[in-house]
């Protein structure tokens, strides 16, 4: 069943004449205007003042961040090219390569400029990024699954998926969906439904969680995922780079949520404001 509905999807969703729109651009957007509302909606729970200027400040800083971090981290972890020779082809997006952890980390540091420009406490912000985050990775990670790339292991269970192409002809683990489930509505309904307490949880909450979370589900996820195909297993016949970046991911966000236990500041906007609905 599952496999019929991969074999039935065009990675192409449209096009007109020349120009053509793949469902992997689609998730893209998707994911930055869903994460955009949730900021939105929980900043306003939180009587955290963002404006659309605001949030049009912050948007911009995390896209660049995303895609920029995202391409840089790939090239440095996962890339086999020889960028040196060729340094253009780091900025050749259009040839595929996108790592979750680079685009991690360029989002936190855009986090830092949108953060002096909005005047938005850095960690207020992450949070609230954090809790819209998860919806970004759902549509990513079904694109992924579209694509016919980063699919799992081989499995005999019923809802294995042939993919083709380099992946071979034998069903194989939709590893992308397991993710999208985990990294995407799982994530995101822990994070927003925690969002509702009032008072809102302490800075650093959310985006501590989300490290934490995130890197142990990605981590499980691992060992049903095939490893990128010019790294292979790191050691021992199952570390894959995937996990390796993940362990850090989880030790960070357990001093992030230590942090925020310990210090307990509350969620601010901008002080003048602080009591807008």
């Amino acid at each position: 069943m599952l496999n019929d509905i991969y074999q039935s999807i065009d990675p192409v969703a449209f096009a007109i004449g020349p120009f053509s729109v793949r469902w992997y651009g689609i998730a893209y957007v998707l994911g930055f205007v869903c994460a955009a509302l949730v900021i939105w909606r929980v900043a306003r729970r939180w009587r955290v003042r963002v404006g659309v200027d605001e949030l049009m400040t912050i948007m911009i800083c995390v896209i660049l961040g995303v895609i920029i971090g995202g391409r840089l981290g790939y090239v440095l972890f996962y890339g086999d090219y020889d960028y040196l020779h060729d340094p253009l082809e780091i900025l050749a997006t259009n040839h595929g390569g996108m790592s979750f952890h680079g685009g991690l980390v360029g989002a936190l540091l855009a986090g830092i400029v949108a953060a002096r420009l909005t005047h938005i406490p850095y960690l207020t912000l992450a949070d609230l990024g954090c809790i819209g985050a998860p919806l970004g990775l759902l549509f990513g990670r079904c694109a992924n699954f579209v694509n016919g790339e980063l699919w799992g292991a081989p499995t005999d269970a019923p809802w294995g998926v042939v993919f083709g192409g380099a992946a071979g002809m034998m069903p194989r683990h939709p590893s992308q969906l397991y993710e999208a489930l985990l990294e995407g509505v799982v994530l995101f309904a822990v994070l927003f439904l925690l969002s509702r307490r009032r008072p809102p949880r302490p800075q650093g909450t959310f985006l501590g969680l989300f490290l934490v979370l995130y890197g142990c589900f990605r981590f499980l996820m691992e060992f049903v995922r095939e490893p990128d195909v010019q790294l292979g297993y790191l050691w021992g016949g199952w570390l894959t780079m995937g996990q390796l970046l993940s362990v850090p991911l989880i030790l960070v966000g357990i001093g992030v949520l230590v942090y925020a236990v310990v210090m307990k500041k509350p969620q601010q906007g901008l002080p003048e404001l602080q009591q807008v609905e």
